[in-house]
């Protein structure tokens, strides 16, 4: 008799406590729910206003948004490098996607100097078609 009772307390020592296992999954699904809108969102611009018009629906994977902070600093689809890689990455673009749209998203209160270095490099590679993004004008 003896035996078989220490043959029960080995078997519930195999079984698993899920319960820790249970509070690091809702520890990391709390993680994923606060950083995610974070890592989304992209860089801090005031943007001049304007009107726009539309000029037709593109396609997503055609438009590549390029920010331009006040200091002069590049994004490239919320990647900060410096606008030798911005043209480098939009011309190799250019050459897998002859619709490529560079949409510009420059600070009003920066220079224009980096805006104006972006479109020549744009232009000297073929690129043509380059939208700038404003806030709409209240009425």
């Amino acid at each position: 008799m003896r035996r078989f009772s220490k043959r029960n307390s080995l078997v519930t020592l195999n079984e698993i406590n899920v319960t820790p296992l249970l509070d690091l999954a809702f520890v990391l699904l709390i993680i994923f729910i606060i950083t995610t809108p974070m890592l989304e969102s992209s860089v801090d611009l005031n943007l001049p206003v304007g009107q726009s018009e539309s000029h037709g629906d593109p396609k997503k994977e055609d438009i590549h948004v390029v920010e331009i902070d006040r200091r002069g600093y590049f994004w490239l689809d919320k990647q900060y490098m410096p606008l030798e890689h911005v043209e480098y990455y939009l011309a190799a673009i250019y050459q897998t996607n002859r619709n490529l749209i560079v949409s510009v998203r420059a600070d009003k209160d920066g220079r224009v100097e980096p805006a104006i270095q972006l479109i020549d490099r744009c232009m000297r590679r073929g690129i043509s078609q380059i939208s700038f993004a404003t806030e709409l004008q209240s009425q």
